[in-house]
């Protein structure tokens, strides 16, 4: 019989846990819930866009009680007057139309809310609303209700409100402005047209165009004569220094003939020129901006805890304020900001994220608990050690070697090709110049401007902005959202992969469970699940979730000795579960697997075996990389599973385990001592050391928006798989500019040996260097789709 679904989030419903409401079924009190509230508040039409959109609203008592901080409240918002207040939330689960509709239609459950627009590709929600009639924790209260959780972190309170930089766009309207309007006023004298009245107001359009051309020439160009300055400066020539010099050669040819009444000049191809250049540059630029690849620890801490005071009371106070001394309360999934000792009697730590470690740790009172842990389970007190600056963690980011280097000594292609291309161009030109200047000054001028217009490189630099920028667009619709286009270079040359363990090849998601022993019958199996219930263990909690429904019985006697296991007695039987020296029964490698033994009435059935399942074509991406590749496993965690991987892995894969993060970072080190070009790809803050040395750093992430350390890349983990489509994608592109740049150079060969001859006009030049350019463009922008289709 197929199981049911539940009508609001679409997860089976167990028989005895259904609840029918409506006639619908639902899972839980929480999804029956939100459905009335969307029934009471007429928005049923939630449930019209899309099948079971929604999810389940988790317990979050107590959590958001800061929000009643006005200080904390205005550091949130982005807008705020008298009767105005606004706020961008970014909430995760947003996925689909029904979730838009709803949260456009937040007035209907809030009153006071005036409107509420959704970015979804942000994930982001703009709440506009009357602070006298509502206020933000009301409304965070109220999106939690239906389902839709924000997620506010330190980094939300931190950020100053930043304007965008659109600088680059006004360049760009001037020069296209500038360009289409001089092309306009050119076509008569470009087609000869004699009309009366074009030659009466020849020289008033003229001057015209000269006036329109001031703009882009020293507005739009300003930043590459500002690079080439600096570029001679440094005694190093770059590509900016020929198309700097190519644009004051236009802009003083194109001013003499006006002055002298020779000719109209060639301003449109000055504007032309600009325009594109800096339309390469925007499409490089326009990556995916919503994206961090420079976080740190601030993005995971939460604004507040709560705090409790010495008469008992409660209050939410803000993380920088925590001193030592203080006495703190942290709730189940909450994340610990600072050391501590625990005060509870146990907890349990889940460290994964700093550590590597999969299995949550056990802590009993007076022991020392580390910042970035997540408490899991029952609410627990702790008392203050030290404060957020000085907590290891902070420490741990705060190490310069942790951080992704911003400027990074790497020459790209166009940089390498400019280093003799400019040279070769002015020492063509100047010497065409002394060669023509003791024969015919006219020609010597024409054939020193024809040379740097025709040869001016912008097919050369627009080659790389727009192949790259391209493969940036598609990485991007495939889920590999890359920092910049250098990145593309570099990974182009990686003949290294490293690979972290734990939440990189494995996933947290889908930990398989597996039993070895004596079958368990019914009335066993019943047992087993009622002794569970009572421990708030990790292991034990998987396992709870993990053994299928049974009848409820109550337990006589419950122990749970913190690190051994639990002993409970139930309907006259007695069951013991843990290690198996709880047990005391010895079995091979116990130490090198996580296993939950059991044992009912004094006999020994058997043992859960925990194994990290690994990600969907893991083996098959493995054998594709190990062609081209070294392969590396470095995990922070136990070798137990080193003859799984042994199996499953090509055998030149290195594996590596039991590695802090500063061993990680070393080992990274070392790799590239011995000459290699090294790909880190990891997922937690343990591996943030290993992915800022590295040369490529790509943190693998569940949610391309949270929890990413500082990185050059930020991967969809549903697009593991396709790690080897990336590294061949970034390989043709290069392919790509090199066949580019050979053709741009044939280009140039033809247009030079007619320029340097005197056969070749100016204005002939200016017409011929457009053209190559949106020939070059097309070429690459073919040629990188065409790759990016290839299976």
């Amino acid at each position: 019989m197929k199981a049911q679904n539940c009508f609001h989030c679409g997860n089976d419903v167990i028989k005895s846990d259904q609840i029918i409401f409506d006639a619908k079924s639902f899972c839980c009190v929480g999804c029956k819930t939100v459905y009335e509230i969307f029934s009471q508040n007429d928005l049923i039409c939630y449930y019209d866009f899309e099948k079971s959109p929604g999810t389940t609203p988790q317990d979050i008592k107590g959590k958001y009680e800061f929000l009643n901080d006005v200080k904390i409240v205005s550091r949130l918002l982005d807008f705020e007057e008298n009767e105005t207040h606004i706020v961008s939330l970014y909430i995760p689960n947003i996925h689909c139309s029904s979730c838009i509709w709803i949260l456009e239609n937040l007035q209907k459950l809030v009153s006071g809310i005036s409107s509420s627009q959704v970015n979804f590709h942000e994930k982001k929600v703009r709440i506009v609303y009357n602070p006298d009639t509502t206020n933000l924790k009301t409304i965070v209260e109220t999106l939690c209700s239906i389902g839709y959780e924000p997620y506010i972190s330190l980094e939300n309170y931190e950020n100053k409100k930043q304007k965008t930089d659109r600088t680059l766009i006004y360049k760009i309207g001037v020069a296209f402005f500038s360009f289409g309007n001089i092309m306009l006023l050119s076509f008569p004298e470009y087609f000869e047209v004699g009309e009366f009245w074009i030659e009466q107001y020849k020289g008033f359009f003229r001057w015209l165009i000269f006036a329109l051309a001031l703009p882009p020439f020293f507005y739009s160009a300003w930043g590459y004569y500002i690079s080439a300055w600096k570029s001679i400066k440094s005694k190093m020539l770059n590509i900016d220094i020929p198309i700097a010099l190519g644009i004051v050669v236009m802009f003083v040819r194109s001013t003499v003939d006006i002055v002298f009444d020779y000719g109209q000049g060639f301003f449109d191809s000055m504007c032309g020129l600009i325009f594109f250049m800096l339309l390469g540059k925007l499409f490089q630029q326009k990556t995916y901006n919503f994206l961090s690849f420079e976080r740190d620890y601030k993005s995971y801490f939460p604004i507040a805890i709560t705090k409790i005071n010495a008469d008992g009371t409660e209050e939410p106070i803000q993380v920088y304020d925590i001193a030592k001394g203080n006495r703190l309360l942290i709730r189940n999934q909450e994340l610990i900001p600072v050391d501590g000792i625990l005060i509870s009697p146990e907890a349990s730590i889940d460290y994964s994220f700093v550590t590597g470690e999969a299995v949550a740790i056990t802590k009993k009172s007076g022991d020392k608990v580390f910042a970035g842990g997540k408490q899991i389970g029952k609410v627990i007190e702790m008392e203050v050690l030290n404060s957020v600056s000085q907590s290891y963690l902070t420490q741990l980011w705060s190490n310069d070697v942790f951080q992704k280097r911003v400027e990074q000594k790497y020459k790209t292609i166009t940089d390498t090709i400019s280093r003799y291309f400019t040279p070769a161009l002015l020492l063509l030109a100047f010497v065409s110049f002394g060669f023509w200047i003791f024969r015919d000054v006219t020609t010597a001028f024409n054939v020193f401007t024809a040379i740097l217009i025709v040869a001016c490189p912008c097919a050369l630099a627009l080659t790389a902005p727009f192949t790259l920028g391209n493969v940036l667009r598609i990485m991007g619709y495939r889920k590999l959202y890359l920092k910049n286009a250098t990145v593309i270079e570099q990974m182009a040359k990686v003949d290294t992969i490293v690979f972290d363990k734990t939440g990189t090849i494995t996933t947290n998601k889908k930990t398989s469970i597996t039993y070895e022993g004596t079958e368990l019958n019914p009335e066993e199996l019943k047992l087993l699940k009622n002794t569970l219930k009572g421990s708030n263990h990790p292991l034990s909690r998987r396992l709870y979730d993990f053994i299928p429904n049974q009848e409820k019985i109550d337990a006589t006697n419950f122990e749970e000795i913190t690190g051994k296991g639990i002993f409970a007695q139930l309907d006259g039987h007695s069951v013991k579960l843990g290690s198996s020296q709880f047990l005391q029964h010895m079995s091979e490698n116990t130490h090198k697997k996580t296993k939950v033994h059991v044992e009912i009435d004094g006999v020994y059935k058997g043992s859960y075996v925990f194994n990290n399942q690994y990600r969907e074509g893991l083996e098959q991406l493995f054998e594709n990389l190990a062609k081209k590749n070294n392969l590396v496993v470095l995990s922070g965690d136990n070798d137990g599973e080193r003859k799984i991987l042994e199996k499953m892995l090509p055998g030149n894969t290195t594996l590596v385990f039991n590695q802090k993060p500063e061993q990680k970072l070393q080992y990274i080190e070392n790799l590239q001592k011995e000459g290699k070009n090294v790909m880190m790809i990891g997922d937690g803050l343990n591996d943030a050391g290993a992915l800022a040395q590295s040369n490529i750093g790509i943190s693998i992430s569940e949610n391309v928006n949270v929890f990413s350390p500082a990185c050059d890349g930020i991967l969809d983990a549903a697009q593991f798989s396709k790690i080897d489509f990336f590294m061949r994608f970034s390989k043709n592109a290069m392919k790509t500019i090199m066949m580019s740049f050979g053709l741009s150079l044939l280009y140039n060969v033809v247009g030079l040996s007619y320029a340097v001859t005197g056969n070749l006009l100016p204005i002939v030049a200016a017409i011929i260097m457009p053209l190559s350019t949106v020939t070059i463009v097309s070429f690459v922008t073919l040629m990188s789709n065409y790759y990016a289709s290839k299976k």
